[in-house]
């Protein structure tokens, strides 16, 4: 939350508005007082790696009456406060549009109360408000993610990582999908009939397979089919009674919420912030209270009363035990993470495919192979595994690989079959690395006319923690990456608490890419951010400097550069480094840092293992389904361009693109997408550092309004 109140302060000050803080949420509207604070440019400095809340939040009884609300606006009045920005779960904003509602009606009273005049009844007669959903339970319609569900994933991952080596529903569908786990109680699913016969075969099935550690995830209010509870302790007298199996209950409670937050969660509430900024400056008396979300990875603004009804409709699809109906309601990113789940959990035409990595390990990575080869089982097929990439392919390093073989490897870094960098000289996953899985791709896809044994279906998943492959607004790798970078630059301004002002010169990896730079400067709050996409002469270094110069006069101790290790070739991190110690002389000192290959990050992020997991089971199926349309005469003869794919985020949507289709898109020199969205993020950056810029607004959110997923014929594997 507190990454958010900074961006609405900064982006607001930056727009010209007089921002103000209210602490401990309602209670502190109403209370009024020393409760409602204006904000300055300095107060939200250092904010963004603390977790909790800095303003504090509050319940309210009192803001649920009608006095309550009186006095709420007479606070507000006093101060000339006509714009809220309000952020919380759906009860919250609820209580914010009843507010706006009534608001001429609240201003009549006070008029006729004598406590505030006609005048100011008049200047402040509309109340606009813009909701940002913050809630670790992610079950808020209308938005893929809100604000605290990646952090509190961290939380719940680590906790269940630590568990392999010695709350709610939605947190404990995707923790399943992020660790691995053997089998999930969640409200919206309840199990079939007879369930707890079927468990402790499949968990004694799994035991004699090799595998030693079972992991059941149970939410917080499971139930059966017939509405009765499920409790971690039935399940685990359960298991103790049938099985005999030494078993352990682990309650995560409120450990789900505290911590710092992720980079995932700065970001989004980062691009929040700014986007509810825009969204009041624009709204007017007949627009309706609305909510910022990101759909994908794009911003949009729903109606908050449309958001609430669905939210609250889910509820009544549970009360009534509809549970298809509730998941449906969910919104597509819940029903593609249980699509995904059942698909990777449970057991027709049988082909060979195989899997391959090549180019730089990327965190996640080991995630997509365990999907790949499980969903690739599932559907009948033969999977075959080649250990170091294209050098293991032509050495003729190819084996079987089976459901056991991949297990436990959600949570492993690097890569466990192995990358080489050796390209093709002159089949069909590849998890392409920066370009050489690209490249190599292009390659196969060119010699199809002289070798037949290459029509085959071929799909690359992007997996670099650059970010540098067109196509693909994300790849595996990178979020993991970016939360290495911004773990250290949290850690760096801690460790040099004291007296004595200083700023550090960080260098981050990503070749010619810019991403990890930008998307981590972001995160971190850094001052400025080098990277070779937005080219820079001296006259910007003089400016850089001494745009620091003067914030770190006032109260701020810390200064954060970072630089993309490929941004120029002369003004390397040295020249950057003793230019700024130079003319910081008396005012900071400076030190610097090479991040280097701790980027690659050890365990991946919850992110990174869900988009792995997800990406390569919708590869899987792609390819069976162009194995099927491709067979023909007793073999497989793919040769047109749509059957050698890349399979990348694009906005909102996954989509699979021709890699020949793909080479316009690429500079081949410095490897990375001659067009990169990130680039917008860059503005905000700037303006969040206090430089004055022109931010373009055509990027923002437009209003749309909640779409109903429409109930599909029964094809589960349609949408995934």
């Amino acid at each position: 939350m507190n990454a958010a109140v900074r961006a609405v302060v900064r982006m607001g000050i930056y727009v010209g508005a007089k921002v103000y803080f209210i602490h401990e949420g309602y209670q502190g509207m109403v209370d009024g007082g020393d409760n409602i604070k204006e904000a300055t440019w300095e107060s939200v400095s250092s904010m963004l790696q603390v977790g909790g809340t800095v303003i504090g939040s509050a319940r309210c009884k009192e803001f649920r009456s009608h006095e309550g609300r009186l006095k709420a606006a007479h606070n507000l009045v006093q101060r000339s406060i006509t714009n809220l920005c309000v952020i919380g779960g759906d009860g919250s904003l609820t209580g914010a549009n009843l507010f706006r509602e009534e608001w001429s009606g609240l201003l009549d009273e006070l008029v006729q109360q004598g406590l505030i005049d006609k005048e100011a009844a008049c200047s402040n007669s509309e109340l606009h408000i813009v909701g940002m959903v913050g809630s670790i339970d992610n079950d808020f319609c209308g938005t893929d993610m809100t604000i605290g569900t990646d952090s509190a994933l961290h939380r719940i991952i680590e906790v269940v990582d630590a568990i392999m080596t010695t709350a709610q529903r939605y947190l404990a569908l995707v923790s399943a999908l992020a660790c691995g786990a053997d089998w999930v109680f969640i409200p919206e699913m309840p199990p079939e009939d007879g369930w707890e016969d079927s468990m402790c075969q499949k968990l004694s099935e799994s035991r004699s397979r090799g595998s030693r550690l079972n992991i059941i995830i149970v939410a917080e209010g499971a139930i059966d089919r017939k509405g009765l509870p499920i409790t971690s302790d039935f399940v685990k007298d359960l298991v103790v009674r049938c099985l005999g199996f030494d078993t352990r209950v682990t309650i995560l409670g409120h450990v789900q919420r505290g911590g710092t937050p992720s980079a995932f969660d700065r970001i989004l509430a980062s691009r929040m912030g700014v986007e509810a900024v825009l969204a009041l400056l624009e709204a007017s008396a007949t627009t309706p209270a609305c909510v910022v979300s990101l759909v994908g990875n794009q911003a949009v603004r729903l109606p908050l009363m449309e958001c609430v009804q669905m939210t609250q409709e889910v509820q009544k699809a549970m009360d009534e035990k509809k549970f298809e109906e509730a998941v449906r309601l969910r919104g597509r990113s819940f029903e593609n993470n249980l699509t995904t789940y059942r698909l990777l959990s449970y057991r027709n035409s049988s082909f060979n495919v195989a899997v391959l990595n090549v180019g730089a390990p990327a965190a996640g990575m080991n995630a997509a192979v365990r999907s790949a080869v499980r969903v690739g089982i599932t559907e009948g097929h033969k999977m075959f595994a080649v250990s170091d990439g294209f050098e293991g392919f032509y050495k003729g390093h190819i084996k079987e690989i089976k459901w056991g073989d991949v297990g436990g490897w959600t949570g492993q870094g690097g890569s466990l079959l192995g990358t080489k960098r050796v390209p093709p000289g002159g089949l069909t996953i590849y998890h392409g690395h920066h370009h050489q899985a690209f490249e190599s791709l292009l390659q196969l896809y060119e010699a199809r006319a002289d070798y037949e044994e290459l029509c085959i279906p071929m799909c690359m998943l992007p997996a670099t923690i650059s970010n540098n492959v067109a196509g693909t607004d994300l790849s595996i790798g990178a979020d993991t990456s970016i939360n290495a970078i911004v773990e250290t630059c949290d850690r760096i301004k801690q460790s040099a608490s004291g007296t004595k002002r200083r700023v550090f010169i960080i260098e981050t990896m990503g070749g010619y890419c810019g991403y990890l730079a930008t998307v981590g400067g972001l995160a971190a709050g850094a001052d400025t951010v080098y990277i070779y996409e937005e080219p820079f002469d001296i006259r910007d270094l003089q400016a850089n400097v001494e745009h620091l110069t003067q914030k770190m006069k006032t109260s701020i101790q810390r200064g954060i550069v970072l630089r993309n290790e490929n941004s120029n070739e002369n003004f390397t991190t040295d020249f950057i480094y003793q230019l700024y110690t130079e003319e910081g002389r008396g005012v900071f000192d400076c030190r610097k840092n090479i991040l280097g290959h701790m980027q690659q990050g050890g365990a991946p992020s919850p992110f990174d293992r869900n988009f792995g997991t997800k990406i390569a089971a919708k590869a899987i199926q792609w390819i069976t389904r162009t194995l099927k349309e491709s067979y023909k005469g007793g073999r497989v003869f793919a040769n047109s361009e749509d059957t050698a794919c890349l399979l990348g985020m694009r906005r909102r949507a996954l989509v699979f693109q021709p890699v020949s289709q793909l080479r316009d898109e690429t500079d081949f020199v410095h490897r990375i997408p001659k067009e990169q969205w990130w680039l917008k993020l860059r503005p905000l950056m700037k303006i969040l550092a206090k430089y004055k810029t022109s931010y373009d607004v055509s990027d923002s959110g437009q209003l749309e309004h909640v779409t109903r997923v429409r109930p599909k014929e029964t094809n589960t594997s349609a949408a995934i």
